[in-house]
């Protein structure tokens, strides 16, 4: 529940490692916050990985909780865990994700499970456990990390891609089915982003970086928009994008 001045109280960052999930928290997480809790795999790599928030504010309660993120079943765990430490959750920043990049499925398909238990099940299902924990408030937001790999999906990351059209799309029609109930979804779609996850690969055209999506996720929350494209240059260009022909599609050197 936000305080007297418009500050949500309870924000939390599923990810907590995640360069774009802490650039995000830069940006949401001001004076008057009272929990923050960072939900990751490696409890001591999220805490060096926030300390200059938690110095800007060190009146907040910073809480750290250990999670397995392509383990679909603990999730429903995960969030009463979360809840339980801070009580209700305003804002849910989900930010888990693997990108795979290199990997040769063609000798290696088993190599395919945890990105999909990752980007895929093991985010609906959480996403499904914050929804239930939300309606009981009446209340709360989550921010779901997507990208414009999923819009139109490419023969240089079908995986990838594939795993991000489907949670895009299950996150928006989660929201559809949340209307009315004090809860909703916002689809942050990046394109490339300059991070450790991406560094080495070729940037792709309109490349950006975490502090620009973090800024672009930020006024779409104040605005209460259900979706941000980061940079907003490319919702215009998917617009014509994924219209394109199979033909021309497939002649496209993507």
């Amino acid at each position: 529940m936000k305080n007297g001045v418009g500050v949500a109280q309870n924000i939390v960052l599923f990810g907590g490692t995640s360069e774009i999930g802490q650039a995000i928290l830069r940006r949401v997480v001001k004076p008057g916050v009272a929990h923050l809790v960072l939900v990751s795999r490696d409890i001591d790599a999220a805490a060096i990985a926030s300390e200059d928030i938690v110095s800007r504010h060190p009146d907040q309660e910073v809480h750290h909780v250990r999670y397995d993120a392509s383990d679909a079943a603990s999730m429903e765990h995960v969030v009463s865990e979360v809840s339980e430490s801070i009580g209700d959750i305003d804002i849910a920043i989900i930010a888990q994700g693997l990108l795979n990049e290199g990997v040769d499925y063609y000798s290696n398909p088993a190599a395919l499970i945890p990105l999909a238990d990752v980007n895929f099940t093991g985010t609906m299902v959480l996403m499904y456990s914050l929804a239930a924990q939300m309606r009981r408030q009446g209340y709360g937001k989550m921010v779901l990390l997507s990208s414009v790999a999923g819009e139109r999906v490419r023969k240089g990351n079908p995986a990838y891609g594939a795993t991000k059209a489907g949670i895009d799309g299950f996150a928006l029609a989660l929201d559809h089915e949340l209307e009315g109930s004090g809860a909703s979804v916002l689809v942050v779609r990046p394109g490339f982003v300059t991070t450790k996850m991406t560094a080495g690969m070729k940037k792709a055209p309109f490349s950006t970086d975490a502090d620009s999506v973090a800024s672009a996720t930020e006024k779409a929350l104040n605005a209460g928009k259900k979706i941000v494209w980061a940079p907003g240059l490319l919702h215009w260009m998917f617009l014509i994008l994924k219209n394109l022909p199979l033909v021309v599609w497939r002649r496209l050197p993507l």
